[in-house]
């Protein structure tokens, strides 16, 4: 299903659009701004002044002070409101550890941006209901602050690129071969975050091969996967956060001792390759991940009064 077009200052949640010139007028949206953070502030044992602890995020909430507004027709305002409530009943999302669902915000200056997380209340009040006006409190929890991209990016690696130009005799199996031409100006393996904050790629390697080690150039990270992949299988690991695993084809998961909260796109564009044991050169790495930023408005956006 394909998500429906936002104006400014509307919202979708599972298809069902909120905000300005919809059925569901928005009066406030708390939450929007910088993520609360945790933290320790400890008085300083005889002196002035404190010590100030590191400061974590904690996950945002979005507290949306709305109504259903359909004059005169209270079925169908019924109608809206169970609609809401069935897309915040999805099983999938529901019942699942981790599991998350977007709600997409529209602000002017900025294209549309997306929270991942769940909705937690709906709380309506049926007082005016037969008018056709059905105040409402939503909550939306996102476990990670970060707004990300509407569109998901992506880009495939094969191990067919050569490093050196072409084998050199004799040749034995399992051949090893990497991701690009170190000295090339446009390797394939190039990756681009447009936003202004790391943000975590989902990785998929697909075999035949064995022991790939995936490497981002610029950090000098690395994921290191001691497994082997038969044709048709492959091992995904995932490094978003509270989404952290590395699972295989058939459901099971896979060993690895790299750290993976710590692989992360930085802005900009920085370069992905990878090596493995591959006798048929024909193995395949597909990157996945969302441009991510700190805020709705995008402040590369200079505004001239």
């Amino acid at each position: 299903m394909s998500s429906p077009d936002l104006k400014d200052f509307q919202l979708d949640f599972g298809g069902i659009v909120l905000g300005h010139g919809t059925s569901i007028p928005i009066a406030e949206i708390e939450g929007l701004g910088r993520a609360r953070v945790r933290g320790e502030v400890v008085a300083q044992p005889g002196a002035d002044g404190a010590w100030l602890s590191p400061d974590w995020y904690e996950a945002r909430t979005l507290s949306i002070d709305c109504a259903i507004k359909t004059p005169g027709a209270p079925a169908a305002a019924a109608q809206i409101l169970a609609g809401l409530e069935a897309v915040a009943d999805e099983a999938r999302v529901r019942t699942v550890g981790g599991a998350l669902m977007p709600l997409r915000i529209k602000w002017p200056g900025s294209p549309v941006r997306v929270l991942f997380g769940r909705m937690r209340k709906i709380a309506p009040t049926w007082e005016k209901a037969a008018l056709g006006w059905v105040p409402l409190d939503l909550e939306f929890v996102a476990p990670h602050p970060r707004f990300y991209a509407d569109f998901e990016q992506q880009t495939q690696l094969r191990l067919g690129w050569l490093s050196g130009g072409g084998f050199r005799a004799p040749v034995q199996a399992p051949i090893r071969v990497t991701s690009g031409n170190p000295s090339g100006q446009m390797r394939p393996g190039w990756v681009t975050n447009n936003g202004d904050v790391d943000t975590h790629p989902v990785i998929t390697v697909h075999g035949p091969c064995a022991n790939p080690v995936i490497t981002h150039v610029e950090t000098g990270r690395s994921i290191d996967l001691p497994v082997t992949l038969a044709a048709g299988q492959w091992v995904r690991i995932d490094t978003r956060p509270g989404q952290i695993r590395v699972t295989r084809e058939n459901g099971g998961s896979a060993p690895t001792n790299s750290r993976l909260d710590t692989f992360v796109l930085p802005p900009g564009r920085s370069e992905l390759r990878w090596t493995a044991s591959d006798p048929t050169a024909t193995a395949r790495l597909t990157a996945k991940w969302r441009d991510a930023y700190t805020s709705l408005s995008d402040r590369r956006i200079s505004i001239h009064r």
